[in-house]
């Protein structure tokens, strides 16, 4: 029975991204941020953080580029391993002008069949928490890190996530998003370039070139862990406010 109980602690230390086990910890509260308007995000500062686009990157500038045309671009990309070995390449669904738009890791084995993110146990997961949030999945941008699925749905692995992550960013630009929210610890450390604990991300957000971040529980981390559903709740519930302010 011990053992049971400290490899599930284990488990959830791993889901929030903690390297080491803390006995006892302070926990202070962060109010959310104002949320500001914003103008169109440039290309040259949207990939500023990872590198201007070169002869050798996958995305080169195009003013004329839409998100259906980025789609028949990339559709065949076999620049990873993970494109040999993928049933369907996994884009992203939903408004293309949405202004909140969802960020998971990877495509999962239902995904990889279908072609379409987040349609699994853990998407239907998704839907419930959207429409909990007076959201609907037409009306948001649902996407990956990864365009791939990876063997066995382990982790994505850097070098997967690096080569990939320029099509997320195009993603990103050519939709303009007002909020991006990150569906656990690795879709946050890339977009945010940073190593923090999910706990410790969760609660307010961050920014990535203008837009608003909220990083929260990825669903299928709810369908191991359900204790986490209260504070998924609490994240949306900061999203919701947030929206409905700058709907005013």
């Amino acid at each position: 029975m011990a053992r049971e109980k400290l490899k599930k602690y284990l488990a959830q230390q791993v889901e929030l991204g903690n390297t080491e086990i803390v006995l006892s910890t302070a926990h202070k509260s962060v109010a959310p941020q104002p949320v500001v308007s914003k103008p169109s995000i440039a290309q040259d500062t949207l990939f500023g953080g990872v590198g201007t686009p070169t002869k050798e990157s996958p995305v080169q500038p195009d003013p004329q580029r839409t998100l259906d045309s980025f789609y028949h671009e990339i559709k065949d990309c076999v620049r990873c391993p993970l494109g040999h070995t993928r049933t369907k390449f996994v884009f992203g669904v939903g408004n293309p002008k949405a202004d909140i738009m969802f960020v998971g890791e990877a495509p999962g084995r239902d995904e990889d069949l279908q072609g379409e993110p987040f349609v699994g146990r853990a998407g239907q997961l998704l839907d419930k928490i959207l429409f909990a949030s007076k959201f609907s999945r037409e009306e948001v941008y649902i996407a990956n890190v990864l365009k791939c699925r990876p063997p066995e749905n382990r982790d994505p692995q850097p070098e997967e996530m690096e080569t990939c992550s320029p099509y997320l960013l195009e993603q990103i630009r050519l939709i303009n998003p007002k909020f991006i929210v990150c569906l656990g610890r690795i879709a946050a450390m890339q977009l945010l370039k940073t190593k923090l604990a999910l706990g410790k991300m969760r609660g307010s957000f961050h920014d990535f070139n203008g837009i608003k971040v909220m990083v929260t529980y990825h669903p299928a981390a709810l369908l191991r862990f359900p204790s986490y559903k209260k504070d998924v709740w609490e994240d949306m519930k900061i999203l919701r406010k947030a929206y409905d302010g700058l709907e005013l």
